[in-house]
């Protein structure tokens, strides 16, 4: 298998480090004419994790409040693909906060076939910005228990 950058060892270790999943089954509309997975469709799976991860951990309510501030933006994101997957294959994507900043948050994403391979990682990091200044806002004491009790929670 090829080295990850960003993954210090890509092991069982690694892998059982995450404790939220998300369940994902690849569309048509999601395939090339070889009935592949598209190269850009793991970018939305991300997406629809990520926003799945921070309901369970309170982070989207505070951020959709009428009121709100702060919003979360996409500052990057990568992929490494390990293993094909096709039409109407079940994956369970698991998301985990790798690293907590002033004002970001960078998350790896591990998607799961039910062979129990992996077919691809990714990471990409979140920041936490005002919606006035569009500067970044640090997350408070308070967004730091929430970013992180799912995880204690579950491990």
């Amino acid at each position: 298998m090829k080295k990850i950058p960003y993954i210090e060892s890509f092991d069982s270790a690694y892998k059982d480090s995450f404790s939220f999943s998300h369940p994902i089954k690849i569309r048509f509309s999601e395939t090339d004419m070889f009935g592949h997975m598209n190269n850009t469709v793991p970018f939305t799976y991300f997406e629809e994790g990520r926003i799945e991860f921070f309901k369970k951990t309170g982070m989207m309510r505070k951020w959709l409040q009428s009121n709100g501030e702060s919003i979360p933006v996409v500052a990057d994101l990568q992929c490494d693909f390990l293993h094909q997957a096709y039409f109407d294959d079940k994956i369970n994507l698991f998301v985990k906060i790798n690293r907590i900043g002033t004002s970001s948050v960078d998350l790896h994403y591990l998607g799961v076939n039910d062979h129990r391979e992996s077919i691809f990682v990714g990471r990409g990091t979140i920041v936490q910005i005002s919606q006035r200044t569009g500067k970044s806002v640090p997350w408070s004491e308070e967004d730091k228990k929430c970013l992180t009790a799912y995880e204690t929670i579950t491990n």
